[in-house]
């Protein structure tokens, strides 16, 4: 497919995928990744995105 876009935080995204699925599911050894994936849905006023939704509840509740 030519000129597909990538999501905003899609790399984020998929290192989260790819952490959990090293460590077996555990999300304590995957906080790093989290983290990189909030800290993108926030730089890009993105938690609307079909991507942060997941980080939507956080993120507000933080400010």
């Amino acid at each position: 497919m030519s000129g597909n876009k990538k999501l905003p935080c899609q790399k984020e995204a998929c290192a989260i995928q790819k952490c959990l699925q090293e460590y077996n599911y555990q999300e304590d050894r995957c906080q790093h990744v989290i983290n990189n994936m909030k800290k993108c849905c926030q730089k890009i006023s993105a938690i609307n995105t079909e991507l942060c939704l997941g980080f939507k509840q956080n993120l507000s509740s933080k400010k």
